[in-house]
């Protein structure tokens, strides 16, 4: 038995907050009978659940890997007709969406799921889950510069955690470098907004692994299945980053 509101979710009816929002409007009825408590339990391979008229069946769990182009929104829907991920996800019958995003401007690798519990447990501000981008600067950035991205740099939302950082590649005479950073936080436009505060442009940003997930060769606007492997990968690594949080909270740290 699950709760009526989680079952919803995972058919791809709405997110799991809409979804009780649904439920306490008298939208949804079980075995013929309307339903308003959020607490009520249901048996998804037994009962009959219908959603403002349509009965509603568990889609099939889907994981991807997305190369998001630059210039593609990371939201099932776009008010001002722009590109978006789904306008990609040719083939796909169930209804994914992104699981965080990418910036307007920004490119590289976005997980795909209809898995609410699951993309809750990566984008989760607790677990802490790496992703790691190449940023081609304007300039090289001199290494106390980076220094102060590794130990934490102030914005104006507060100071960002320490970040690994190096560089991919540095040509002085061409004025022009690659560097690697690793966050673990996800902030709004967070990677950029740390360069802007080293006083260096970026002119390209990539993201090229989430988690245990590397973006490979996938091509710009394709996407590839994640393996059991990978999936399981990811809820471990964020299990045990959201496990150590909690001893250092007890530890009072």
């Amino acid at each position: 038995m699950e709760r009526l509101q989680k079952v919803l979710a995972a058919a791809g009816v709405a997110s799991r907050r809409k979804c009780e929002e649904i439920i306490a409007a008298g939208r949804v009825s079980v075995n013929g009978k309307v339903v308003t408590e959020l607490g009520a339990k249901v048996d998804p391979t037994s009962d009959e659940i219908v959603a403002d008229g349509k009965r509603i069946a568990l889609q099939q769990k889907i994981y991807l890997a997305f190369h998001k182009p630059k210039g593609v929104i990371s939201s099932a829907k776009d008010p001002g007709g722009r590109q978006t991920v789904m306008d990609y996800m040719h083939g796909i019958k169930e209804r994914v969406y992104p699981v965080g995003r990418l910036d307007y401007d920004t490119e590289g690798l976005i997980l795909m799921t209809n898995d609410g519990e699951f993309a809750n447990l990566l984008m989760h501000p607790r677990f802490h889950v790496p992703k790691t981008y190449l940023v081609h600067t304007k300039g090289v950035p001199h290494g106390d510069a980076l220094d102060k991205l590794r130990r934490g740099i102030r914005l104006d939302d507060g100071m960002t955690a320490p970040a690994e950082v190096e560089y991919a590649d540095a040509d002085p005479d061409s004025k022009e470098a690659i560097v690697q950073i690793t966050i673990t936080e996800g902030r709004n436009r967070q990677v950029r907004r740390m360069f802007e505060a080293i006083r260096t442009p970026i002119v390209r940003l990539r993201r090229i692994r989430f988690g245990s997930v590397f973006l490979g060769g996938l091509q710009r606007g394709k996407y590839r299945h994640l393996t059991k492997a990978e999936i399981a990968e990811l809820r471990e690594l964020a299990e045990k980053a959201g496990l150590k949080e909690t001893h250092n909270v007890q530890k009072g740290d």
